[in-house]
């Protein structure tokens, strides 16, 4: 029975050292990159471990280095793509750099929060990288005082955290200077809710340009951000018809849009031209190809890992980074039918 227990268990470090001929102290000295190993040595217990798949215990290696060598993402749930896709581009940097992950998603409850950040703190992460752009986030984390870096992938300026986004007030000035070239003077803004920072920015650069331009505005629509709310929006705008063109805040909406002017049979872009943001993965699919804001979501992530590790290193770091944004022109969006 012995044996057969000794056969199924997961090799340690000490398996390692007697494979490699070097005692256990060589082989943590390895695992730390201690530069007192000869590269002969250090080479024979990296095969080592490869051959038998040895995977080191992180929290024996933090009590013994002081360093978890594991970064935090506090991050919502049901997120979308854009936050998929820079917490995939997160977890694949921050391994190269030779950290690992921890991931916490929350609710939008303040208690839900805190507990997210107890799970990720016990866990003894070096810093957290926060996706959840709502202001009541860091509402609660400047309550808890956290002793770690923060990275906060927003643009807005902070004094507690690190923040680093592609510029949302920009991209949305984009968009909308993009309608006003074609000709559109009469141009609806479908925003997403206003406690959401990134949404409060696209409006404000909407209402920027708008401005420039010295045109009229009517309200924005607060929308959810969902396709269903855009369906709705689209419905209830069609019945005024007093608008050529409507900038989404988000593609998701902008599809709802799109479903909801051709059941009507709105011609898109001869009879209103429509611009989303984000460049989703669908939207070059759409019918029309949706002219949108291409915000770079790997990047981001990639971006952020390499803060976090600069500033663990000691290394300065810029407080606030803002990465520019790119419009994607399409066949949603053209002059109006009268020009």
């Amino acid at each position: 029975m012995k044996h057969e227990v000794e056969k199924v268990r997961a090799p340690n470090i000490r398996d390692v050292a007697a494979l490699a001929g070097v005692s256990y102290q060589t082989v943590s000295r390895v695992l730390n990159d201690s530069p007192s190993i000869r590269p002969a040595t250090r080479q024979r217990v990296l095969d080592v471990i490869d051959q038998i798949g040895y995977r080191p215990n992180q929290a024996a290696r933090a009590l013994s280095t002081s360093r978890s060598k594991a970064i935090g993402v506090l991050t919502l749930q049901n997120v979308h793509f854009g936050p998929q896709t820079m917490v995939n581009a997160i977890e694949v940097e921050a391994r190269a750099a030779g950290y690992r992950l921890s991931i916490a998603s929350t609710s939008r409850a303040d208690d839900d929060v805190r507990a997210s950040v107890d799970l990720l703190s016990n866990q003894a992460v070096e810093a957290i990288i926060v996706i959840a752009p709502q202001r009541k986030f860091f509402a609660v984390l400047d309550e808890l005082e956290l002793r770690v870096p923060i990275v906060a992938l927003d643009s807005s300026p902070r004094t507690n955290a690190h923040s680093l986004a592609v510029d949302q007030h920009a991209g949305a000035r984009l968009a909308t200077r993009h309608l006003i070239d074609l000709g559109h003077k009469h141009i609806v803004h479908v925003a997403g809710p206003q406690d959401w920072i990134e949404a409060d920015e696209r409006m404000q650069g909407f209402l920027y340009e708008m401005a420039e331009a010295d045109l009229s505005v009517e309200p924005p629509i607060l929308g959810d951000l969902t396709a269903d709310f855009g369906y709705l929006a689209g419905r209830e705008l069609l019945r005024r018809r007093d608008f050529t063109a409507v900038f989404s805040a988000n593609d998701l909406m902008a599809v709802g849009l799109l479903h909801a002017f051709r059941e009507a049979g709105v011609d898109v872009p001869r009879e209103v031209s429509v611009v989303g943001f984000d460049d989703s993965p669908t939207a070059p699919h759409l019918w029309p190809p949706l002219t949108t804001v291409r915000q770079d979501f790997a990047l981001i992530g990639r971006r952020a890992v390499e803060l976090v590790v600069a500033e663990l290193d000691g290394k300065p770091v810029e407080g606030r980074t803002l990465i520019a944004p790119e419009l994607v022109v399409r066949g949603s969006t053209d002059r109006p039918w009268f020009l």
